[in-house]
């Protein structure tokens, strides 16, 4: 892609989720947002091409089909939900990228040693990229993915977190072997997608982070 507009307007046609499941917070990423931040990635700090990524609860394989488009060498996305897997899967075909892999696995069960973590590990990713359940449903759930994607991420992360939590958050970056830093604060307009949303949009104050594995 040689424009954020070309990548941003790839983006549009993809589908999100069909019926959200609010227990896992599904929030779709728009193609606005998306696009953003893996542009950002690509062309402030030179990465994401060439690279190997991962993304932690892909959803519907938004943020991993950015990365490809992108010039990412191979993306692999994690995903729980098959629902969601199963439309990532025409997504993926409607983007015509062939360096997408996804696997259903829970990314919170891998905060604990596994076969499957020990694996992912050997894969040796460059650059890992999410947008993590805020939090809302099941408390910390938020940081439960970044201590995963601490495990798996060579270079960096790129991540959404709400602003509510930067101080703690950049604690728990740094404990974990990262410097975080904000890249733009942003309001995250959500639809009303779940049963028990009372207004017709929310927005949520979300702060764009990168964290940069600190070297030794």
């Amino acid at each position: 892609m040689r424009r954020l507009k070309d990548l941003e307007g790839a983006l549009q046609p993809l589908q999100r989720f069909s019926q959200a499941n609010p227990e896992l917070e599904q929030y779709a990423t728009s193609s606005h947002l998306a696009s953003r931040m893996l542009w950002t990635a690509l062309q402030s700090y030179q990465e994401i091409a060439d690279q190997k990524v991962c993304d932690l609860g892909s959803g519907t394989s938004v943020l991993s089909i950015a990365a490809a488009l992108c010039g990412a060498d191979y993306v692999l996305g994690i995903e729980l939900d098959e629902a969601a897997l199963a439309t990532a899967k025409e997504n993926l075909v409607e983007a015509e990228v062939d360096q997408v892999d996804i696997i259903r696995a829970d990314v919170a069960a891998l905060n604990v040693d596994s076969p499957l973590l020990e694996s992912l590990k050997r894969a040796n990713f460059d650059t890992v990229i999410m947008n993590p359940p805020f939090g809302t449903k099941k408390a910390h759930i938020d940081i439960e993915f970044l201590e995963v994607a601490s495990k798996l991420a060579g270079t960096s992360i790129y991540s959404l977190h709400k602003s509510s939590t930067r101080d703690y958050i950049e604690k728990k970056a740094n404990s974990l072997g990262f410097r975080g830093q904000v890249l733009a604060e942003m309001r995250y307009d959500l639809p009303k997608t779940m049963s028990f949303h009372k207004k017709a949009t929310l927005d949520i104050q979300v702060d764009f982070w990168r964290f940069e594995r600190i070297k030794k």
